[in-house]
């Protein structure tokens, strides 16, 4: 019979186990040669052969020796070591989903008695894959590790990583193929699906178990207020400023013509992303990357600059009266200019990345259909776009407000000097890094201040106004004081990835921090200036071996090689190595996080 153990003494007693077996690790053989004693690894297809572009199962069975169990994948007690199946990136295949099988409890010694989940006998891991449709004939290997810890009643190993080889014979598209092994995937409904955080980095099983398990219209419906949720994210910064200044300028007293400019602008910011996002799924370029180019960032600043003109009164930008006549638009900017708009508005939005956008890309490259892609893609955008249509739409409506003439003159240049600091910064990337193209910001802060609060005619006459006028000013001078001592503080220090640094931590045993940047990502610099700035974070990584990656020049193959290898599908993206060089993937961040949201993300390695 089994003690009851108080809570307390319960993990004393726990604790104290675990300090004897560390010792008697080093005594016996057994233990010394880890859980590979225990476990064996076996692997089996669904098919005898897939057929490019379709869709396969692979099976990894775990055989496990009498009176010993694995722990289950997610393992009861923080302590335990859960059992994880791991593909190495392949080219032409995809891991769209992994399935572990429902554990079973049981209680152990070593424990106090607590239950615990566990796996014992044969454990089929299930894996769902598809290939490429640009696969030619013949057979392939996928390899990976399969991450066990064998316990018996007493005692737990060490953990073992055992090795995986998967073999695939591909032959052309269409060919008929059989069934084999069917007793093997019996269970394969039964798996538990690994959406929470099984899920391996990349891997399409979110989107693609929405679409089979929800139907096209609820999974529509999801990618719509996942887009929606991407406006939380820093990235919408740009995007706010200019779409306010496109709108916030115009004098149309129709409302009705007023939103449907911002909708038809809604629409050119879901095309350029939608094309864009396909783009990224069939090329396997990373999202966003077409901002390193100097002439698209050149072409943005010259827009920027532009509109920043036409605010300040120099001249309104219109169409052509032959174009605007047969479109019925007069001599307001017409729907094409603000679909143009939208289009260049939509390069801003290329950076709005998070788990689910990574996602949604695998999932799009593994379906093989571009028009389904970007319609998924366009759905999601739209999401996006929903507050520009609304912000759009109450812009163009402050000129009707009473009295607005003497001041909307004043707001227009606002937003005219809003236009001017995001020109010269998208103009001063392509020669110079974004984290100094970041002073533009807090200088045009300060400078814009000076010039709005205390230099700009408008309004003179009026001392109400007048004094909104200096409140201003000295409120953004304020701002732009701020901002340059925050981007003077010092943040974490990096090192340059280097693959010897991987190797020298595992040998000393010491976790890893991978942060993945170009210099043209501005939710970088985010993490940069605000996240790696915060003491807490510094703190907790300090232990942690912290290397940079470096992936400005995306397409070079030694950037191509590590994104790879890692699974990186855009920037920002962060990833934790544990002490044995094994990714925890459910720290892995993508995208711009706070420093709460980090911490959060750093617990997952303790």
């Amino acid at each position: 019979m089994i003690p009851i153990i108080p809570s307390r003494s319960r993990f004393l007693t726990v604790g104290i186990l675990l300090a004897i077996f560390s010792l008697s690790v080093t005594q016996s053989p057994a233990q010394l040669r880890g859980s590979t004693e225990k476990v064996d690894v076996a692997t089996f297809l669904s098919v005898e052969a897939v057929p490019a572009g379709e869709s396969f199962n692979a099976a990894v069975v775990l055989d496990i020796a009498d009176t010993w169990h694995v722990n289950a994948h997610i393992p009861t007690l923080d302590y335990l070591i859960g059992t994880q199946v791991t593909m190495d990136p392949k080219d032409g295949f995809i891991i769209a989903d992994i399935r572990y099988p429902e554990p079973d409890e049981y209680e152990f010694a070593f424990a106090g008695g607590e239950a615990l989940l566990v796996y014992g006998g044969k454990v089929p891991v299930y894996l769902d894959i598809r290939a490429s449709s640009n696969l030619q004939p013949g057979t392939y290997e996928m390899t990976g590790s399969a991450r066990v810890q064998a316990c018996d009643d007493m005692n737990c190993l060490a953990p073992s990583n055992l090795p995986v080889s998967i073999l695939i014979d591909v032959v052309e598209k269409d060919s008929e193929v059989r069934a084999i092994h069917q007793d093997v995937f019996a269970d394969y409904d039964q798996g538990m699906a690994a959406a929470d955080m099984s899920i391996q980095p990349g891997s399409a099983n979110e989107i693609e178990a929405m679409f089979r398990e929800r139907g096209l219209l609820l999974a529509f419906l999801a990618l719509f207020f996942i887009g929606l949720a991407l406006n939380l994210t820093p990235c919408v910064y740009p995007m706010l400023s200019v779409t306010v200044s496109i709108f916030g300028g115009q004098n149309d007293p129709n409302m009705l013509r007023v939103f449907s400019k911002a909708l038809i602008y809604v629409l050119g910011i879901a095309t350029m992303y939608s094309i864009l996002g396909v783009l990224a799924s069939f090329s396997g370029e990373l999202f966003g990357s077409w901002l390193q180019h100097p002439w698209v960032l050149g072409g943005i600043g010259v827009l920027l600059f532009a509109l920043a003109l036409s605010m300040f009164g120099l001249y309104e930008i219109q169409i052509p009266y032959w174009m605007a006549s047969r479109l019925g638009t007069g001599t307001s900017t017409g729907y094409v200019g603000v679909y143009f708009s939208g289009l260049v508005v939509g390069i801003f939005a290329a950076p709005c990345i998070g788990p689910p956008i990574i996602a949604l890309l695998a999932f799009i490259g593994a379906q093989g259909d571009p028009v389904f892609g970007f319609w998924s893609f366009f759905v999601l955008s739209m999401g996006l776009g929903l507050p520009y249509l609304i912000l759009g739409t109450f812009s163009g409506l402050l000129p009707k407000l009473p009295k607005s003439g003497v001041w909307m003159v004043w707001v227009k240049k606002v937003f005219g000097v809003v236009l001017v600091a995001l020109a010269l910064f998208y103009l001063s990337m392509p020669f110079i890094s974004v984290s100094d193209a970041y002073w533009v910001i807090p200088i045009s802060f300060i400078i814009g201040g000076v010039y709005l609060g205390f230099l700009e005619s408008s309004g003179r006459g009026t001392p109400v106004f007048s004094k909104v006028k200096m409140a201003f000013g000295t409120i953004a001078i304020i701002l732009g004081v701020i901002f340059i001592m925050n981007l003077q503080k010092e943040g974490m220090e990096w090192k340059p990835y280097e693959e010897e640094q991987i190797a020298q931590a595992r040998n000393e045993g010491r976790p890893v921090v991978l942060d993945f940047y170009a210099d043209w990502c501005i939710p970088c610099l985010e993490l940069e200036r605000i996240t790696f700035t915060d003491s807490r974070v510094i703190e907790a990584t300090d232990h942690m071996v912290r290397l940079k990656v470096d992936l400005t020049h995306f397409d070079s193959p030694e950037s191509e090689e590590i994104r790879r290898h890692y699974n990186v599908a855009g920037v920002p993206t962060i990833v934790f190595l544990d002490e044995n060089g094994n990714e925890v993937a459910a720290a892995r961040v993508v995208g711009f996080v706070g420093p709460d949201e980090f911490l959060r993300r750093v617990e997952h390695l303790n």
